[in-house]
């Protein structure tokens, strides 16, 4: 008998088919972050760099610097990872040909042309985000709460342009496009008003929904503070989830780290899917506060995969990941990252969630501990390595080597 077929058997004692676990997994789809393999500079700053509360940290060699090397390390990546994947886009990739340029406010759908080319070749979708930082129209960290009507209106632009640049890559793909718009609007010290610039955000949210986009699915990401808005942040999760409320069509999407260190996401979502068929994830990891640390398979990211999968919503919640570090190599990173969130989410799928409910439903509380401690020690392992044998990528730390060969061949020479 095979480390495989004795999980199975093991499994099978709980009530779990393993083979449907692999295959629900395999058609999951994870929005991998294209930001993470040139940390966040982008291609429509000729300076380059981030700002206004973005910061990757560390220098590590090989960062990619054109669109033809991102695309060649975010496939790189992806050989080594299992499962469906997307590609999630920052609006600071448009790609300009032929010394053409335009700001941030005029983009349009064809400067995304071959992110949408790429994308089809390689079988993925794509998800899009509006670039609200690291420029010179961000006046005192305000956006589109800025009590200059010359800016909100700026941003207003550059938020509708983008919906319409996802609309139209909905329609190229035949696919639903995620629209996310973060802002860093906040201030660093005690706020004098902290009503009038959450209005004005109001007033700015509604003229950018205006225009129906039905390839589009909107979210608004909350924030709980960040560098230089330690004390009052506009786009609160309140304000937010009463907007989406107020909006539908419009969702509240959850990043596990914009919220205070003893918040968990895991909870939220079961909080929020009775009042909303969507929830849009952006997973991360933080280190005492929101630093965007490379997704490892900790206890948060299981119990978060844990509830997509108790809750039957595998369908509803979407999956985006949003990490970078400059300091390690990056395509390790999005390997790591991003197969961090395979692993959680396949063993979300083997866990005997609906015996564990009857027994909380009978009351049977020392049952249940248990049974879920007596999970922790499954063999999670052969299953996964499996897994990722029918993905074609290595089960185990092999993986490794060809990182190493290609930081050798291709990273070490930019």
């Amino acid at each position: 008998m095979t480390q495989f077929e004795f999980a199975k058997e093991r499994y099978s004692r709980l009530g779990i088919d393993v083979e449907q676990a692999i295959k629900t997994a395999s058609e999951k789809p994870i929005s991998i972050h294209c930001w993470q393999g040139d940390d966040l500079t982008g291609f429509d700053n000729p300076d380059g760099g981030t700002g206004n509360g973005i910061l990757a940290t560390g220098n590590y060699m090989g960062r990619a610097r054109t669109f033809e090397e991102l695309k060649a390390d975010f496939l790189k990546a992806a050989s080594l990872i299992p499962g469906k994947k997307r590609i999630n886009l920052h609006a600071c990739y448009a790609i300009f040909k032929d010394g053409e340029w335009v700001d941030r406010n005029r983009i349009e759908y064809k400067h995304f042309e071959p992110w949408v080319e790429f994308a089809r070749e390689n079988g993925f979708g794509i998800d899009f985000n509006p670039t609200v930082f690291s420029h010179p129209m961000m006046k005192n960290g305000l956006s589109l709460s800025s009590p200059d009507k010359n800016v909100r209106e700026f941003w207003i632009d550059h938020c509708i342009a983008c919906r319409r640049i996802s609309q139209k890559i909905g329609e190229a793909l035949g696919d639903k496009v995620l629209n996310d718009i973060w802002i860093p609007d906040g201030l660093k010290d005690i706020p004098a008003d902290r009503l009038g610039p959450r209005l004005l955000l109001k007033e700015s949210l509604d003229r950018i929904f205006e225009e129906k986009c039905p390839n589009v699915i909107d979210c608004i990401e909350s924030k709980l503070f960040a560098i230089g808005v330690e004390s009052y942040t506009v786009g609160s999760s309140e304000f937010y989830i009463g907007y989406s409320a107020a909006h539908p069509g419009v969702y509240p999407l959850l990043d596990n780290g914009h919220f205070h260190p003893t918040e968990y996401v895991s909870d939220k979502i079961p909080a929020l899917l009775p009042f909303f068929d969507k929830i849009p994830l952006h997973l991360t990891r933080g280190v005492r506060w929101d630093s965007d640390h490379v997704l490892i398979f900790d206890d948060e990211l299981k119990e978060i995969m844990k509830e997509i999968v108790r809750c039957g919503a595998i369908d509803r919640v979407i999956i985006g990941l949003d990490f970078f570090d400059a300091a390690i190599n990056r395509v390790a990173a999005w390997v790591i990252g991003t197969r961090s969130a395979e692993k959680a989410l396949l063993m979300a799928l083997l866990t005997p969630h609906e015996t564990l409910k009857k027994y909380q439903d009978e009351g049977n509380f020392t049952k249940n501990l248990m049974l879920m401690e007596e999970c922790k020690s499954l063999p999670f392992g052969a299953v996964w390595e499996e897994y990722c044998r029918r993905q074609g990528v290595p089960g185990d730390e092999s993986w490794f080597c060809a990182v190493e060969q290609y930081e050798k061949e291709v990273l070490s020479k930019r």
